[in-house]
């Protein structure tokens, strides 16, 4: 039955409030149906989350004003802090929406007065000191019937045998593919705008952004599949590498939203509500605990209906919100009833006892179901939840500031093919720029910087200098293109804060060296140096990285095979382990340029050639390049080459470079580039008697170590 207050009763009711919880907290105590726990809370800073959904279901309630303000006041009142009102659902927004406008998708779900009725909800919420975080209900699932389904069919994804539905909690659905970009774009762009148009408090996403295990078969992700692994999807949707594959894609689109939302609003709470880890990754793609260590998430509130107060106590202790509750804000989602099934005071009691004893926060799913559809009649309802909460915790936006991955250093792919064009040999980091698609990018510890062709931008927005710059690479490639500013994420792990990016569009050779990389038409696949020597402001992107993630990195490489290496990022105690250091020297700070600026060419190189007057000279200059596919030696002067003469070194002119007591790399060169072929050149104009370029090959032989933060470069020999 609704209940319907006069604006007389609403005022006498708070003038009684007071009144009514003591009375009511004593009579839950002699009845021995619910203890408050208060006093048992463990020390925590964080703040309590004390909140509600507000689903389609209560849209009878708040589509009328006057309903609407004496909720909110009501809610405030019983000391309730946030509200969750639904604003994405069974294909539809619940908004006015320009991007649904556009697309021809009608619009359902004005006020009585025609009034905007997620509007009137923020604006009554803020005014009650209440956080509204929209909540987008069905992320990826839409009904095949729906018009957006009909328009865009090559939007959906199917399982294996064709199937395009799945049956849910809502019904038979189906689910837009989330790897897809038109898909990513649209779900992006619903988002930003409910952000700008309500100035929302954040946005929260539950256990629909995300995919059934089962599909992922349609013609677009096959073909994403194949041309990533080489292969194309197995048919058991079980696989491991398979399912790893589909999920990474879904938190990438996690990462990447949450970088635009934290661009346009950087205290926007990012808000997930999933179910357990373990059901949410294996039935349903979404590893929401990579999402929490990656701190992309600033609160959780798990969904935990059950009847049974032990299954109930098993999932809020379960090592995933133990973890979570360490770091963010962490709630659990308590069903109060639904309207075919009411839930009754006897099993919501226990269950708030229980969460508010481990220190975490509370959902009740959803607004309705608190008294309006329950058990009991809704004035006992009423008197029970004013003891729930007897004192307030208010939540304020301004404290919620941007968040770092919970790891201190993580371990990412380096592959062997680039997305675009060909090289003889090199290591590929994935990156994504400007929430564009993924791509593998050159790793080059001999340069500075990420250079990248337009193409690989996406549709995130950047921000423009003006400013053209140009880079001369080694080979000769002269690089020209604006420098911008962008958001970027290394594999799944997002940079802190945008970084210079230097735009591609022009490729020519120096006269100097007319055959260069831009001469053979091959694409170009982008690079990104990771040198901290820096001559301009395109610095090192991984200064931006969070944390410790940022004090420096390591290279293993794949000691000539065809599998991945790795680049570890964020040094520690462990990861340092068996590394023998040399020195860089430091250089003047840059204005602009975050942390140390060090001359990473290591000096007191020993050098020995067989065939020249190189005998362990020990006054070389080297730089470990994983840019460089050959190695190479340059002399300053022709008498320290002996015999020898420029070009490429025999077999008979058995190399030896050392730094003594840190490494010992000896080379017979041949022919086969990327492996064991040097080049010798001699160059008066050389700043160093004997520099030394050891190119991609030595990484086969070393582990090296890039210290920004103490100047220093280690190595470690390979087993």
């Amino acid at each position: 039955m609704q209940i319907y207050f006069s604006q007389d009763w609403w005022l006498l009711r708070k003038r009684l409030l007071p009144l009514l919880c003591v009375i009511s907290f004593v009579a839950v105590l002699l009845l021995n149906s619910f203890a408050p726990v208060v006093a048992q809370l463990p020390p925590q800073s964080r703040e309590e989350i004390r909140a509600v959904w507000l689903s389609g279901n209560d849209f009878s309630v708040f589509r009328n004003r006057s309903k609407v303000q004496a909720a909110m006041s009501q809610l405030r009142e019983l000391n309730f802090n946030t509200v969750y009102p639904v604003v994405w659902n069974d294909g539809y927004t619940h908004y006015p929406s320009a991007i649904m406008q556009k697309m021809g998708i009608p619009f359902f779900f004005k006020g009585t007065d025609g009034q905007d009725v997620i509007a009137d909800i923020i604006s009554q919420a803020r005014r009650e000191g209440l956080l509204a975080i929209p909540w987008f209900e069905f992320g990826f699932m839409v009904p095949l019937t729906s018009e957006l389904a009909s328009q865009h069919p090559d939007w959906l994804t199917q399982k294996h045998d064709g199937t395009q539905t799945s049956i849910s909690a809502a019904g038979e659905v189906a689910w837009l593919n989330p790897f897809h970009p038109e898909v990513q774009k649209f779900i992006t762009e619903l988002v930003m705008e409910v952000i700008t148009q309500y100035d929302a408090d954040g946005v929260q996403f539950d256990d629909h952004t995300s995919l059934p295990v089962d599909f992922g078969y349609d013609k677009y992700t096959i073909s994403l599949y194949t041309q990533e692994t080489g292969n194309p999807p197995p048919p058991n949707p079980q696989a491991t590498a398979w399912k790893k594959w589909r999920a990474d894609k879904i938190t990438a689109f996690m990462v990447d939203l949450s970088q635009t939302v934290k661009a346009r609003k950087p205290n926007a709470i990012f808000s997930v509500s999933p179910v357990d880890s373990e059901y949410a990754y294996k039935v349903q793609l979404q590893d929401w605990l990579n999402w929490v260590r990656l701190g992309i998430v600033d609160e959780l509130v798990m969904q935990v209906y059950r009847n049974d107060l032990a299954s109930f106590i098993g999932q809020i202790t379960r090592p995933e919100i133990l973890e979570t509750q360490k770091i963010i804000p962490t709630g659990i989602g308590i069903l109060a009833g639904l309207r075919n099934r009411p839930v009754s005071l006897s099993q919501i009691q226990p269950q708030v006892q229980a969460v508010q004893q481990r220190g975490l926060g509370i959902g009740f799913f959803y607004y309705e179901s608190l008294w309006d559809i329950a058990a009991e009649p809704a004035a006992q309802r009423q008197s029970a939840f004013a003891a729930l909460f007897p004192n307030p915790a208010l939540r304020d936006i301004s404290q919620n500031t941007p968040r770092q991955p919970s790891f201190d250093t993580v371990s990412l792919p380096l592959y062997t093919k680039p997305s675009l064009g060909q090289r003889v040999r090199g290591y590929f980091l994935e990156m994504a720029i400007a929430n564009g698609q993924s791509r593998r990018i050159l790793l080059d510890t001999g340069s500075a910087g990420l250079r990248v062709p337009q193409e690989f931008l996406g549709n995130s927005p950047i921000r423009r200098t003006g400013q053209n710059i140009k880079e001369v690479l080694s080979d000769g490639t002269i690089l020209e293109g604006e420098l911008v500013y962008a958001n970027i994420r290394f594999g799944l792990l997002p940079a802190a804060e945008p970084v210079p990016v230097q735009v591609v569009t022009s490729r020519q050779c120096t006269a100097q060296k007319p055959n260069c990389s831009a001469k053979s038409g091959v694409k170009f696949s982008g690079i990104i140096g990771v040198n901290y020597f820096e001559k301009s402001l395109l610095y090192n992107p991984l200064r931006k990285l969070p944390g410790n993630l940022s004090n420096g990195f390591i290279i293993t490489g794949n000691g000539g095979s065809n599998n991945n290496g790795s680049l570890i990022l964020g040094l520690t105690a462990d990861n340092q382990a068996g590394f023998k250091m040399a020195p860089w020297s430091k250089q003047p700070d840059m204005n602009g340029l975050p942390g140390n600026r060090w001359d990473s060419r290591l000096s007191k190189v020993c050098l020995t050639i067989a065939g020249s007057s190189a005998k362990n000279s020990c006054n070389g200059t080297m730089i470990a390049d994983t840019g460089t596919i050959n190695g190479f030696t340059e002399f300053k002067s022709a008498s320290t080459a002996g015999k020898l003469k420029p070009g490429i070194l025999r077999s008979a002119n058995a190399l030896k470079v050392a730094i003594n007591g840190i490494f010992d790399y000896s080379l017979t060169p041949g022919t086969r580039d990327g492996f064991n072929r040097w080049n010798l050149s001699i160059s008066p104009q050389s700043e160093v008697p004997i520099f030394v370029n050891t190119g991609i090959a030595f990484f086969d032989k070393y582990d090296v170590l890039f210290d920004q933060v103490n100047g220093r470069q280690g190595f470690r020999g390979r087993r």
